[in-house]
């Protein structure tokens, strides 16, 4: 990083933390743009970083229709300050409307992202990443896929703090999102004698969020106390169609509103979870999660950067 660079990004987070003195920095920020965790889809940034828990219910939709309530753990560790690696699981509590529920694992995730871009004036992040579920990890009688499948992504963020002093309003505004794809290892599995076809599935994620500590800091100070000047409210959209196989088109997916606190050290998050159609539910379901920067609460020991010293 240049000298010149390192007195911008530092006079920058002076004068956020001048005016709010609870937030960090070390954390998902590009200039002055802070850019949280979300909770529906995957981040753009690289970070140490540890959802426990997040803890979710919903209705699924099926015949009979299904309760799901799962608890979840993810982390994710720099190995460098621009890539990382991480896992995820959950434990499923699975609820059929007809017939005995059951619980167990879900299959295991793994995840590898490496940040390609970021522009701190225009506050705009751009990683690149690879998903894995690992078929045969979970339990079956809980839902858990015998397939594994792979899938890679585009993640974006863009904060909009260039704006125009005369649209002061819209720049506390930001979006991020993720483009991936779906590829099963086995095209078909056989079960009870009957084939099951996997086909590949586009996702596609959206948040938009709206920061009181980026409004309070950056374009008016409205005199907000807490807990309302760390607040982040936002909108979460998570869409997945299959292409092929038998299935393309049949789109399922889930908006989701809600609020985020900012911490010192860690966020809380609390979203409603509605499906997008009946494919997917008929009912309103919630997630609540924990998230803790490791790299602020941590940042010379498990939170930091196995290799090239922090950003």
């Amino acid at each position: 990083m240049s000298l010149k660079r390192f007195l911008r990004r530092s006079l920058n987070y002076f004068c956020v933390g001048a005016l709010a003195p609870t937030l960090v920095f070390a954390h998902g920020y590009a200039g002055a743009r802070f850019f949280p965790a979300t909770i529906a889809t995957d981040d753009p940034f690289v970070a140490d970083e540890l959802s426990l828990p997040t803890v979710s219910t919903f209705r699924q939709a099926g015949d009979p229709a299904t309760r799901v309530t799962a608890l979840s753990v993810d982390y994710t560790k720099r190995i460098t300050p621009r890539f990382g690696l991480g896992f995820g699981e959950s434990y499923q509590f699975v609820s059929p409307d007809v017939g005995p529920g059951t619980v167990g694992w879900d299959n295991l995730d793994l995840s590898a992202k490496y940040l390609v871009f970021e522009s701190d004036i225009h506050e705009v992040l751009l990683s690149l990443g690879i998903d894995a579920s690992v078929g045969n990890t979970g339990t079956a009688r809980a839902g858990a896929e015998p397939t594994s499948v792979v899938s890679p992504g585009v993640f974006f963020g863009k904060g909009m703090g260039d704006l125009p002093n005369s649209l002061g309003w819209l720049r506390p505004l930001a979006v991020t999102g993720v483009i991936s794809y779906d590829v099963p290892v086995r095209a078909s599995v056989t079960t009870d004698g009957q084939a099951e076809l996997n086909p590949h599935v586009l996702n596609t994620g959206l948040a938009i969020e709206y920061s009181l500590p980026y409004l309070q800091s950056q374009v008016r100070d409205l005199g907000l106390g807490a807990p309302f000047d760390q607040l982040i409210p936002l909108v979460e959209l998570a869409l997945s169609t299959p292409v092929d196989r038998g299935q393309g088109g049949q789109t399922t997916g889930t908006v989701s509103p809600g609020v985020l606190w900012i911490g010192r050290n860690m966020q809380v998050g609390l979203e409603a979870v509605i499906p997008v159609n009946g494919r997917t539910g008929n009912s309103v379901g919630v997630t609540f999660q924990l998230h803790w920067f490791l790299d602020d609460l941590f940042p010379h020991g498990l939170g930091a950067p196995l290799f090239g010293g922090r950003t």
